[in-house]
């Protein structure tokens, strides 16, 4: 195994770092994606509600890998769009159906009483939501995103099978070269653990500094 990661060590530092870059990519996108779906969730009118709903449970309800293909394959003959791009999309399409539940349950966990001063005091829906009720609904939030997150980390690996070599399609490539699948697959991992270790950390950093 050593000699394998002697190796490949041309290869799989950039392969990661390539995951690390479409991880965080897709979950900006699904960041974004679930927080507009979380107040369509809340809405207090029922098709936006609908809309939510019908999404998540799309997401949700059909395997990562069938989305990835029909959004790379779907997009690509519409769109021409770099593996990359097409791979991240699809990634923060599908975490943004999980970071939406995440957001909702954070911005309900926050009291009603907080909107209703913040109301009383002259501020509108929009101003109280972003300045009183998102800053305590994002601390809630940071401990599922955190798990997220890392889920995200683990399902960028689907993205080798419509043709990009990050970590995962890396390793496919170096194990069909070499025929030492075992220790190739062995070594792959072992970078997983290092990337998902340090988001692990950063996360607990980031929720020792908010006090969460």
């Amino acid at each position: 195994m050593i000699d394998i990661l002697i190796a490949t060590f041309s290869v799989f530092p950039a392969a990661a770092l390539l995951t690390l870059k479409l991880t965080l990519v897709s979950l900006l996108l699904g960041s974004a994606v679930g927080l507009v779906f979380a107040f369509l969730r809340i809405s207090k009118y029922r098709m936006l509600r609908a809309l939510a709903h019908g999404y998540i449970g799309l997401v949700r309800g059909t395997p990562l890998i069938v989305q990835i293909a029909i959004l790379y394959f779907g997009i690509s003959s519409v769109v021409v769009l770099s593996q990359f791009w097409a791979g991240a999309l699809a990634l923060g399409i599908h975490s943004g159906a999980y970071i939406a539940e995440i957001f909702r349950g954070a911005i309900q966990s926050v009291d009603r009483g907080q909107m209703e001063a913040s109301r009383s005091l002259g501020l509108s829906y929009a101003q109280a939501m972003r300045h009183v009720i998102l800053p305590q609904a994002f601390r809630c939030s940071i401990p599922p995103l955190g798990n997220q997150f890392i889920i995200g980390l683990k399902d960028s690996s689907l993205v080798a099978y419509v043709g990009m070599a990050e970590l995962w399609g890396s390793g496919l490539t170096e194990a069909a070269s070499n025929f030492r699948q075992l220790e190739t697959y062995m070594v792959v991992g072992l970078y997983y653990l290092v990337l998902i270790l340090l988001f692990t950390y950063l996360v607990g950093l980031l929720e020792k500094r908010l006090g969460t």
